[in-house]
């Protein structure tokens, strides 16, 4: 069975190389019988394409694609640049198409792992320190290319249903406490870092903070996570719930950083202070979240 699904792809002339090469390497991938499916994620699958856009290609099997077998596919769309084997992350291969210059990201995934991630979200109700459900946001907007039979189909339906009230308290439990509240929190680590003057350690838990606080506030929304790209825009674009000023919040901790600490920790107080609103709301004290972690460990 395979499915290209056009309507991804608008109807420009530009678009029509990016639609072009991902059907070929479909076409190629899918005569691999240890292929179950395949999937198209990132920009192109969310309808957000711009020029700085790749290929995101998820490849689905029981088992990994030999290397040879993948380079000796690859070597057909001779490309000016390739790093196959990657591991910094997921299994992937990386490589610039030769004729139009695209950027394909190829994702291996073995098929009892996904599931198994998508269990402990759904199911298990486990949260993370950041990025809780952002598997199950790639999985349920995957857009399916080629689905042999049937599986991939399968687990988006289970992907395609509401938020569980369990998952959002799990998740609130796991991260809200370190924005402010526990003595080790990410408010804490910035002011010691701003006080060395440690202008890396202040980026690296600002990250951390960012992390969390998108975490919890997706839960409050009963949104799956997108990830860390272009976070704030698909907050303010999908999110009913948002705190009294949050872009100028989250821009003004961004831009004050280590120039004016006074106003920054203003910022930071009033984006935790909106988030305990909303948590507020929901009739969980934001003072004793760290309390309500103990039932979801």
């Amino acid at each position: 069975m395979n499915i290209i699904k056009s309507e991804i792809f608008t109807n420009t002339q530009k678009n029509s190389s990016f639609q072009d090469l991902t059907a070929n390497i479909v076409a190629e991938f899918q005569q691999i019988q240890a292929v179950e499916a395949i999937g198209l994620g990132g920009s192109l699958a969310a309808g957000a394409r711009d020029h700085l856009s790749d290929i995101d290609l998820y490849i689905l099997s029981d088992q990994i694609i030999p290397l040879e077998r993948r380079y000796n596919i690859i070597q057909k769309f001779n490309p000016s640049r390739s790093n196959l084997n990657l591991s910094f992350w997921d299994p992937g291969d990386e490589w610039i198409d030769g004729m139009s210059g695209i950027e394909v990201d190829m994702i291996y995934w073995r098929k009892s792992w996904i599931e198994d991630q998508i269990n402990k979200i759904l199911t298990l109700y486990r949260a993370n320190i950041g990025y809780s459900t952002s598997f199950w946001f790639t999985m349920k907007n995957m857009k399916v290319l080629f689905d042999r039979n049937g599986w991939l189909k399968n687990l988006q339906d289970k992907c395609h249903r509401p938020y569980p009230a369990e998952l959002k308290k799990a998740i609130i439990a796991k991260n809200h406490p370190l924005l402010r509240d526990v003595i080790p929190s990410y408010y804490a680590q910035i002011k010691k870092a701003m006080e060395r003057n440690d202008q890396i350690s202040v980026n690296h838990r600002i990250t951390a903070f960012l992390m969390s606080y998108f975490d919890v506030l997706f839960a409050l929304n009963e949104l799956p996570n997108p990830g860390e790209k272009r976070v704030l825009d698909y907050a303010l674009e999908n999110c009913n719930k948002l705190p009294t000023g949050f872009k100028e919040n989250i821009e003004s901790i961004l831009r004050l950083n280590c120039v004016d600490v006074i106003n920054f920790f203003d910022s930071i107080d009033k984006l935790i202070d909106g988030i305990d609103h909303l948590i507020n709301l929901e009739g969980i004290d934001p003072a004793k979240t760290l309390a309500l972690k103990k039932n979801h460990e």
